[in-house]
C-alpha cells in the first residue's frame, strides 16, 4: 500500500519526536502540528512578571510554576502546547508518553496577542477545561492592564474574576494574588 506523500495527522509520540529534533515550538492539535509565532517583547515582559509575582509567592510551598518551555498535553483531546505559564501543585504527573510533558497543571496562564487572542479564549480554553486538575485559566492581556481569571467551581461551573489597572485578582487555586499594576509595570519605560 502507498503511503500519503506528506503526512498530515501525528499521534503524540510522532509530534514528540519531531518536537525533540526541532529549533522551534509547535503545538498539536488534533492530530495536526502547528508552529507556534514568536512572542513579542511585550508578551515576554508579561509572562515573565507574572512568572516572578508568582514564583515569589509560591516560594517554599509545595507548587511549582514553569515557563513556557515546559510542555502541558490535555490527555482528553490530545492537545500538546506550551502555556506561558504553568502552575503544579503536589505531585507532578507526567505524561505516560513523554516524561517531560506536564498532564496535571492547576493553573494556566496565556498572555493574548491579536493573533491568538480568539483561539486562547475559544478552542484552546475548550481544550484546557478538559484537564480534570485545572482550576483556574488566567488570560493577560497586551492591550491595556487588565488580567482575567476563569475560576472552575466546586459545582463544575466556571465564572470569570476581572482585574484592571490598581486592582488585584486573587487566585485560589494556589492562595496568590496578582497586583495589575505590578504586573504590568515596565521598568525600562
Amino acid at each position: 500500500m502507498n503511503e500519503p506523500a506528506h503526512k498530515t495527522t501525528f499521534t503524540f509520540a510522532e509530534y514528540v519526536e519531531r518536537e525533540r529534533a526541532s529549533d522551534t515550538k509547535h503545538e498539536l492539535v488534533n492530530g495536526e502540528i502547528f508552529a507556534m509565532a514568536g512572542g513579542t517583547i511585550e508578551h515576554g515582559r508579561l509572562a515573565s512578571s507574572v512568572m516572578i509575582t508568582l514564583g515569589a509567592q509560591l516560594r517554599g510551598r509545595p507548587c511549582s510554576a514553569f515557563s513556557s518551555d515546559v510542555l502541558v498535553r490535555v490527555l482528553a483531546t490530545g492537545l500538546a502546547t506550551y502555556p506561558d505559564l504553568s502552575v503544579v501543585c503536589g505531585k507532578l504527573e507526567r505524561d505516560p508518553e513523554d516524561a517531560n510533558t506536564v498532564i496535571n497543571p492547576i493553573l494556566l496562564v496565556e498572555v493574548l496577542s491579536d493573533s491568538t487572542e480568539a483561539y486562547d479564549r475559544g478552542e484552546k480554553f475548550a481544550h484546557y477545561r478538559r484537564v480534570p486538575s485545572l482550576k483556574e485559566y488566567v488570560l493577560v492581556s497586551q492591550r491595556e492592564p487588565r488580567i482575567e481569571v476563569f475560576r472552575r467551581g466546586d459545582d463544575g461551573i466556571w465564572s470569570l474574576h476581572e482585574a484592571g489597572a490598581t486592582e488585584r485578582v486573587k487566585l485560589t487555586s494556589i492562595a496568590c494574588e496578582l497586583a495589575v499594576d505590578e504586573v504590568y509595570a515596565d521598568p525600562l519605560a
